[in-house]
């Protein structure tokens, strides 16, 4: 379990990645698409770094 705890940051961040991606590979190119992107890449970088101090 403290596995996936610590690994819960980096799997937001992939999914933040993949949200950012999709408007790349498609011809959609809105900004609320843009901006869940970016705010799911940082809500996954801050839950890694809180993640990891806590189950550590």
């Amino acid at each position: 379990m403290n596995t996936l705890m610590k690994s819960l940051g980096i799997i937001i961040l992939l999914i933040g990645v993949g949200v950012l991606a999709i408007p790349a590979f498609t011809d959609m190119r809105s900004n609320i698409v843009l901006a869940v992107g970016l705010g799911a890449i940082i809500a996954g970088f801050l839950a890694h770094i809180y993640l990891n101090k806590r189950f550590e």
